[in-house]
């Protein structure tokens, strides 16, 4: 097992790029990380980095050895999710993402819940607002919230979830309310945006007569952080394009006002997201169907005020 152990840490270093990354990852800590891609060495008597101050890169031998590595862990992976199938005890480890807003929201406060339910499945939650790469990062399944695009990864559909516009009143006092999409744009309002490198949130898809257009909107502020942006609205710094849900309580309260609701964002899919063999293992189905069922119990509850 240990020597297993050693395989599944050395596949986590070559995907993260460095040892403490991969010591994070695995629970280790860096130097123990270390011993053990050493252990592996010694015992197949290669050097699998090249080792400088800043990185490691695998050597040749290293390159070829990862290739057969990872198969042989997915293949574990694969013969135990067919003994849990077939013992009824689904045990073992999840590795989770999220974005901010719906992981603090609505993932993260149901993982005890599940433990609960299932206490020999290990969850790992990463929430993040960048965008995950799935396969370098080993997760197993991605909660998303937005226009899904097409994707080499099997999509579990959990619920449509409306967008609005929304601004507090004393930004629509200073600025006035935009009356039109078209007055975004041409009076130069403050759009608040959730960007970082890679995302094209600047282009806002509104509804209109002629269906669903984009507005390159413009504003001050972005973050990457959904939660800053919200922060901002309410101190009356600007617009921000949200699902309904996350400000429900401010709409309630009035702390921000709907904005263009004839002009409504496109709305957005609330899914799961995972590689097609991971589906096949029972706790990943059963994490995704506890979450799913939970989400939309919980957003229903907060959209009716309970």
């Amino acid at each position: 097992m240990a020597y297993l152990d050693n395989i599944a840490i050395f596949v986590r270093v070559v995907e993260l790029g460095n040892l403490s990354a991969a010591g994070r990852d695995m629970r280790l800590s860096p130097a123990v990380a270390s011993n053990r891609v050493k252990e592996l060495e010694k015992h197949l008597g290669v050097r699998l980095f090249n080792r400088t101050t800043r990185q490691l890169t695998p050597t040749e031998q290293g390159r070829a050895f990862y290739e057969g590595a990872r198969k042989v862990l997915e293949a574990v992976d694969e013969a135990e999710a067919s003994v849990a199938a077939l013992s009824g005890q689904p045990r073992g480890t999840i590795r989770v993402t999220a974005p901010l807003g719906i992981g603090k929201r609505l993932i993260a406060s149901g993982i005890p819940e599940f433990r609960d339910k299932y206490p020999e499945i290990e969850v790992r939650l990463r929430l993040s607002d960048h965008e995950v790469d799935m396969m370098r990062e080993g997760i197993d399944v991605a909660f998303k919230l937005g226009i899904l695009e097409n994707s080499s990864f099997r999509m579990r559909g959990i619920m449509d979830c409306d967008r609005v516009l929304a601004a507090a009143p004393a930004y629509l006092e200073r600025r006035g309310e935009p009356q039109t999409p078209q007055e975004l744009i041409e009076d130069n309002h403050d759009c608040l945006m959730l960007r970082f490198p890679g995302t094209r949130e600047s282009l806002w898809a509104l509804e209109t007569d002629a269906g669903p257009q984009k507005f390159e909107v413009r504003g001050p502020f972005d973050s990457d952080d959904g939660d800053v942006i919200t922060g901002w609205a309410l101190a009356g710094r600007g617009i921000i394009n949200k699902p309904r849900f996350e400000i429900e309580p401010f709409l309630r309260d009035r702390r921000l006002k709907i904005i263009l609701p004839q002009n409504p964002p496109v709305p957005v899919k609330l899914a799961a997201l995972y590689p097609h063999k991971k589906f096949q293992d029972p706790k990943v189905r059963l994490l995704v169907d506890f979450m799913a069922g939970r989400c939309q119990r919980m957003i229903a509850d907060i959209l009716a005020g309970r």
